[in-house]
């Protein structure tokens, strides 16, 4: 489950929202929003909801899996491959 940094009532929510949506932004937390007590929303910086939706499209292609299965399997093993033997260039 991905951790959620703060939980905070809908009504504090609606009060705070400005000092809110700058601490997301400035400090990349999640909070959550409760209502009776109960998570109902989560509030998150633009920067980490668009890297979220990217991750579950790249999951999402069936194309895409077994290549990357393959990669961590190989970066787990300790296999590396140097940037210039996968660019053509020395990184600079």
């Amino acid at each position: 489950m991905a951790q959620v940094d703060q939980f905070v009532s809908i009504t504090e929510a609606k009060n705070k929202l400005l000092d809110l949506v700058r601490n997301i932004k400035r400090r990349h937390q999640v909070v959550a929003i409760t209502r009776d007590g109960v998570p109902s929303a989560v509030l998150l910086s633009m920067e980490q909801f668009e890297g979220l939706t990217e991750t579950i499209e790249i999951l999402s292609d069936a194309r895409t899996r077994p290549s990357l299965k393959r990669s961590l399997k190989q970066a787990r093993a300790g296999k590396w491959v140097a940037h210039n033997k996968v660019f053509g260039q020395d990184q600079t």
